[in-house]
């Protein structure tokens, strides 16, 4: 049984985010042989007694997401650029399927990209009602709406002329640009229940979730595969807690544990996540060599 392939986090959030720090790390993963490169999606982060971090929600803003791939890819050559997820029906489907093409084109077809509705719980990948309200989107845009979003983004990336009418969104007969750098853009869905996993096999080019507690990630994953899905499954995973450094034996135990759950599970990916955040560019770089070394991926 082959290891997953493995993903890297960009510094998108907390005290060392920034363009020196994107290029530093998205740089160091492709020189160290990584797969890919991942950003996750906040719009805002709400304040009040209810939100004081109890979920583990990041304390500061998070950078915008196709922004910072755009700026990784630009300073990279071969490394495939992905988000981890992107709250897709924040965005009208005509304009963010222009923007995710032109992505796509701008890095030669290295653009992976799952997607979500808003979050789903407490947990990542975090339901946050401000949001919708920031954005101007009903949070009954969920579900159906949704499903109708990918159906317009996919229609905007057919050949022209493009049109579509729905009960939410609809786009009148036009020349829609860029169209995708290959056939089409993978969308790779991010699902908690059996429900969204089931609709992932059906409509989506792959599964992705958040290993919270393994037990339930191996019983997502059967799901998915029972309901027909043959696309990739990628799972995101923590070495610690969020936003403190670690040591780099425990960095190493701790992802090499993750690496043969993610195998055990039947993962194709695996996203080393987000609280390397806490720690500088250079100390993420030092993490990854140790873990390239170990795994001898050059």
């Amino acid at each position: 049984m082959s290891l997953p392939r493995l993903g890297v986090t960009l510094q998108h959030l907390g005290p060392h985010a920034g363009p020196e720090a994107i290029v530093t790390v998205a740089q160091a993963a492709e020189r160290l042989g990584f797969h890919s490169l991942s950003v996750s999606d906040r719009l805002l982060l709400p304040v009040g007694p209810h939100w004081d971090n109890d979920a583990g929600v990041p304390e500061t803003a998070v950078w915008d997401t196709l922004q910072v791939l755009g700026w990784a890819a630009a300073h990279t050559e071969r490394i495939r650029v992905g988000t981890s997820i992107l709250n897709t029906i924040f965005q009208p489907p005509a304009v963010l399927a222009r923007t995710l093409a032109t992505l796509d084109r701008l890095s030669k077809g290295r653009l992976d990209v799952g997607i979500g509705q808003g979050g789903g719980t407490r947990l990542p990948p975090y339901y946050i009602p401000e949001e919708f309200t920031a954005a101007g989107v009903p949070t009954a845009r969920r579900g159906a709406g949704f499903v109708e979003h990918v159906a317009a983004m996919r229609a905007c990336w057919a050949p022209d002329p493009v049109e579509f009418h729905g009960e939410y969104y609809t786009i009148p007969a036009s020349r829609v640009g860029p169209k995708p750098w290959g056939e089409r853009i993978p969308l790779l869905f991010g699902a908690i229940t059996q429900a969204t996993i089931e609709r992932a096999a059906r409509i989506g080019d792959g599964f992705i979730t958040t290993a919270v507690n393994w037990d339930d990630t191996r019983t997502q994953v059967r799901w998915y595969r029972e309901a027909g899905g043959s696309g990739t499954v990628a799972i995101n995973t923590f070495t610690g807690p969020p936003g403190t450094d670690v040591a780099t034996p425990d960095f190493l135990d701790t992802v090499l544990a993750n690496l043969d759950r993610a195998t055990a599970v039947g993962a194709d990916q695996m996203h080393i996540g987000t609280n390397l955040m806490g720690v500088s560019a250079e100390r993420q770089v030092e993490l990854l060599e140790a873990l390239a070394a170990k795994l001898d991926l050059a």
